[in-house]
Parts: C-alpha cells; sequence; structure tokens
C-alpha cells in the first residue's frame, strides 16, 4: 500500500455585525503561505455524485471595484489555462481566451 500525504488549504473569515466579511486570511503551509490577508476568494469544489459544481465566493467590503475588475480577470485567464491543462482542448481554450480579451477591452483593463 502506497503512503499518502496529506495537505491543508485553510481560509479564516473575520465577519462583521451582518455577517458581511471583513477580512479575509489564508494559509497554506505547503505552499509557505501562512495567514496572509486576501481581499476576495472564489473556490470551486465539484461534488461527482450530484454532478454539480459547489462554491464559496467571498469579498471583503474595502476591496475596490477597479480590483474586483483585475481579479475577475485574472481568474477568467487562469480558468482558460487550467482548461487546457485538464482537457486539452485548444480549440476552445483559444475562444475562452478570446472572450477573456473582450471582457479586458470592455472594462479597460488593457491599456
Amino acid at each position: 500500500m502506497a503512503n499518502t500525504i496529506q495537505s491543508k488549504i485553510e481560509l479564516n473569515v473575520e465577519l462583521d455585525e451582518n455577517r458581511v466579511p471583513e477580512k479575509l486570511r489564508w494559509s497554506a503551509q505547503d505552499g509557505g503561505i501562512d495567514n496572509e490577508e486576501a481581499k476576495a476568494v472564489m473556490l470551486s469544489v465539484w461534488d461527482g455524485n450530484a454532478q454539480e459544481t459547489l462554491k464559496i465566493d467571498l469579498w471583503t467590503k474595502d476591496m475596490p471595484v477597479d480590483e474586483m475588475k483585475l481579479f475577475f480577470h485574472q481568474t477568467l485567464v487562469t480558468m482558460s489555462d487550467t482548461f487546457l491543462r485538464a482537457t486539452q482542448d485548444e480549440k476552445m481554450t483559444a475562444t475562452m481566451k478570446d472572450f477573456c480579451d473582450y471582457f479586458a477591452e470592455k472594462l479597460e483593463l488593457k491599456k
């Protein structure tokens, strides 16, 4: 029997009285991250039994809208890269990248 290794990623959320995130912190010991502050997090988990995505989307109330737009754009680009690695579907990846360029253009993110 092969030895297994476990890795832990931890998210800590500090909420205000209305349960709105004020502070987000995360740790990933294997990645050298220890209680680092973040302003936003998007986490998707695939439930194979239900065949659906479960998600958590959080951002602090002091996250500026311009940073949120950049966060979304960079997340979309990363999802395109991940899609290619997972599926080897170069044609759809190119389509996704085109959309990322369109998204950045419409939000005036590219200079």
